[in-house]
């Protein structure tokens, strides 16, 4: 498994987060709760890039999550070793080396322990979004049907075609894709196998690809906004991601 120069690579956003960040279960997390009324049973898992909880991007997205209606929590799975936001764009970053020590040994513990406090907390239905390296955890946690409903925008570090029919033939979760033109994490020709596993009916739950013209990996999070063909993607892969969860969550 692999990452690539694009999954660090990007801008940071400017805003003024307005969730918490605190701990579920002793594990680190960002939380940003509706202001209006939302079922208290059901919580929206983002999983995060290597950035991590406390990227500013990442706070401002699942504020708007929230404004939407879900209760979101962003879990530190990186065990407080996420990259740093100065990392951005860092030519001489060692990222493999990261990735070594971030593997599903040392991170899936992590989720788990959020998952099991939030079902502590009487949450009794999950939906998530993977953002790049989160898309991975999502696949994992659609596999096992933690999830409700699974969006991933970008997605690294899966297995193709294996990870795509591993979900077509063990997951009930509708699946969303937010694809791009640049992105060798999620390629053309990824996209097209997905499109053939999943598509034109073939998968019950659902099935949906969105493809944004223009656009590279990463920039649902973290992409620069002066761009108009970024700004559209990432704005419209946040809009099909509200409209998938209020659908099927």
């Amino acid at each position: 498994m692999s990452l690539c120069k694009h999954c660090i690579s990007g801008v940071r956003h400017e805003g003024t987060p307005e969730g918490k960040e605190t701990q579920i279960n002793g594990v680190d997390v960002y939380i940003a709760t509706p202001t209006v009324d939302y079922p208290k049973d059901k919580a929206l898992l983002y999983l995060p890039d290597v950035f991590g909880h406390k990227l500013i991007n990442a706070q401002l997205l699942a504020d708007d999550y929230a404004r939407n209606g879900f209760y979101t929590v962003i879990p530190d799975y990186l065990n407080g070793d996420a990259l740093a936001p100065d990392s951005l764009g860092r030519a001489d970053f060692d990222l493999m080396k990261w990735l070594s020590n971030h593997m599903q040994e040392q991170t899936r513990p992590t989720l788990d322990k959020v998952i099991a406090g939030l079902v502590e907390q009487d949450v009794k239905e999950f939906v998530a979004v993977g953002y790049c390296f989160g898309g991975r955890y999502v696949f994992d946690l659609a596999f096992e049907n933690v999830i409700k409903a699974s969006v991933v925008c970008h997605p690294s570090l899966l297995k193709v075609p294996d990870d795509l029919e591993k979900y077509a033939q063990t997951s009930k979760a509708p699946l969303l894709i937010n694809s791009c033109t640049t992105d060798t994490q999620f390629p053309h020709e990824a996209q097209a196998q997905a499109d053939t596993i999943f598509g034109q009916g073939k998968f019950g739950p659902g099935y949906e690809r969105a493809y944004w013209e223009g656009c590279t990996h990463g920039f649902a999070v973290r992409g620069d906004l002066s761009d108009p063909k970024v700004k559209a993607g990432k704005e419209g892969a946040f809009k099909n991601a509200v409209e998938w969860f209020i659908k099927y969550a």
